[in-house]
């Protein structure tokens, strides 16, 4: 059994605040959420909508019903009564304005308790989550934790006055609702959870793969990871810088990583197109650098606030002149954690850039996540983090004692030396006895600048080895859902369209035998691996948040691979099921 909650008012009023703390109160209470924010570009007005998906299992998509619709305007009933069913609850104050349908009408006195308690406007909040809580069977005992932790600075009275509001909520609901309140959300046994953003999942990636350094000049839908970085700061040994923009923020990155610490930024199309020059830097000179990327519908400003897919191919042709960089890509919460922290491996390992794609409906939107998930993955990944790092790079990230003490003389180092595998051994500035030249130019094996055809040949030659390297030994194939061999009908896909595919699959169960192939590692790929997921007699149809199918357009770039068939969604809003059901043809 699940439902979806969804609460809308105008902007400015606490609607993202409360749909959190509903979120959070529901996950405590022992259930699954995933969730979903849609806000205009604007400081104040317009309408925000904070939609809540509950289950007793696990679950990572939206859906076209909503079971509970908190209307605090009459905007909201608007927007939103086409998502209404005749067992839908509808609260909203008849005193404000009337709705008319065939509905659970749930009639909540707000201005009448505002006035009666002498609250501000933004309290409606307080009550729509008491009333909801009510509704849905659920105690209100979590709530008033909630209310505590966040009120508890201010004293006791403040406290206790936005208490009463929550209660009046819960008690309008008990009193004069009993017989229609559901028995949903009473409190299950479960394993402890947390609610996290794809946001919130990066930085948490970035901590465990020891990054120490974060940089990032604020852009919607990445900002909030410059926040939560500097929030943990602290405590976690990390530097966080502010950029005065986005062209300061890499390079600043890239210094830090210069020093040897694992460094990266964050940013939304806009802001890594300010980005590019240095980002071939980095490629010449071989430093690592991980860049976030959180896409949303462009180009140029675009639709700041809403979800697409469309920088997959900007990502990956990303600067001037022929560079290695690698692009990967996360389809949920769980696997940003793992993705991330796996990029830093990767850009330390190879030396060259990482690039982790992410969009809106990822990146703002939260999910419920075991605690025992990010345990675990913590505790393996120190293990097969130490031996990567030896295993790949054998020991090229330092030198020996035997050369930071032979003939105790300064010596030039070889930072750009020739091997087999294309990555050289790399000096941490500072250290005795040892000194290379890192610029722009395309340089020797020592650093210094040249221009002669010869040297040129080895470095470009060099450093393409390293994408033979990867491709061998740390290029991941993508994973399956469903029985491929038996499938008729394939869908292949990347980023956060995972959970409307997986839905859409059980929803089509009965009508035709289907499989997803779904890819993290973007580019480059390895022909050899991914051929043979490919097959004559089947049926392919690739889904994308885009116009263009860009990894359709990727795919058969690097593979030949040619999928013809596609469900293409670019209005802003996210792949759903029900879109994909909508839009597939038998």
């Amino acid at each position: 059994m699940d439902i979806t909650w969804k609460i809308g008012g105008e902007a400015g009023f606490g609607i993202m605040t409360t749909g959190l703390a509903f979120s959070k109160i529901v996950s405590r209470l022992g259930y699954q959420i995933f969730d979903y924010v849609e806000y205009p570009s604007l400081i104040r007005g317009g309408h925000n909508a904070y939609e809540v998906h509950v289950s007793h299992e696990n679950v990572s998509h939206l859906k076209p019903e909503v079971d509970v619709l908190v209307c605090l305007n009459k905007e909201t009933y608007t927007k939103h009564q086409s998502s209404l069913t005749k067992k839908s609850y509808v609260i909203y104050d008849e005193q404000e304005f009337t709705v008319d349908g065939d509905f659970v009408k749930i009639n909540v006195p707000f201005k009448k308790i505002l006035a009666d308690l002498k609250g501000q406007m933004i309290m409606k909040n307080t009550i729509a989550l008491g009333a909801s809580l009510s509704v849905l069977g659920a105690e209100i005992d979590e709530l008033i934790k909630i209310l505590e932790d966040q009120f508890s600075k201010k004293g006791e009275a403040i406290v206790n006055f936005n208490k009463n509001f929550a209660n009046a909520g819960y008690d309008h609901i008990k009193n004069n609702y009993s017989k229609k309140v559901l028995k949903f959300l009473t409190k299950r046994e479960s394993s402890p959870s947390l609610v996290m953003t794809g946001n919130d999942a990066f930085s948490l990636g970035s901590v465990i793969a020891d990054s120490r350094f974060y940089c990032a000049y604020p852009m919607t839908p990445s900002s909030t990871i410059l926040t939560t970085m500097a929030s943990w700061a602290e405590k976690v040994g990390l530097v966080v810088r502010h950029a005065e923009d986005e062209i300061a923020a890499i390079n600043t990155a890239i210094g830090a990583s210069f020093t040897g610490v694992r460094a990266s930024v964050g940013t939304s199309g806009g802001g890594f197109a300010l980005m590019v020059e240095s980002l071939s830097f980095a490629g010449v000179t071989e430093i690592p650098i991980v860049v976030f990327i959180a896409q949303r519908p462009g180009p140029a400003t675009g639709m700041p606030t809403w979800t697409e897919q469309g920088d997959l191919l900007f990502a990956v042709h990303a600067g001037h002149g022929e560079f290695q960089k690698i692009v990967l890509s996360a389809s949920d919460i769980e696997e940003m954690i793992e993705v991330t922290a796996e990029a830093y491996n990767l850009a330390e390992v190879y030396q060259m850039p990482v690039i982790v794609m992410s969009d809106m409906y990822l990146s703002e939107g939260h999910k419920s996540i075991t605690k025992k998930f990010i345990d675990d993955f913590i505790t393996n990944y120190k293990v097969n983090h130490g031996k990567l790092l030896k295993e790949i790079t054998n020991g090229k990230s330092q030198i020996t004692n035997e050369d930071q003490n032979s003939n105790n003389k300064t010596k030039n180092y070889l930072r750009y030396k020739i091997t087999e595998d294309g990555v050289s051994p790399r000096l941490i500035p500072g250290t005795p006895g040892h000194y290379y030249q890192a610029n722009s130019y395309e340089h020797l094996e020592d650093g210094h600048t040249t221009e002669e055809a010869q040297p040129r040949l080895n470095q470009v030659n060099k450093r393409a080895r390293k994408w033979d390297t990867y491709l061998k030994i740390d290029f991941k194939p993508p994973k399956v859902y469903g029985d491929l061999d038996k499938a008729e009908v394939v869908f292949v896909s990347w980023g956060s369209n995972k959970g409307a595919v997986i839905e859409a699959q059980k929803q089509l169960k009965d009508k035709t035998n289907t499989a997803f192939i779904n890819f993290t590692h973007l580019y480059p790929l390895n022909k050899k691996i991914i051929l043979p997921f490919f097959k004559e007699n089947k049926k392919y149809i690739l889904v994308e948040n885009n116009s263009w199918g860009q990894f359709g357009k990727l795919l058969l770039q690097e593979t030949g691979i040619e999928i013809k068939e596609k469900i293409l969604r670019y209005d802003g809003r996210t792949i759903t099921p029900e879109y994909i059901i909508k839009n597939f043809k038998f």
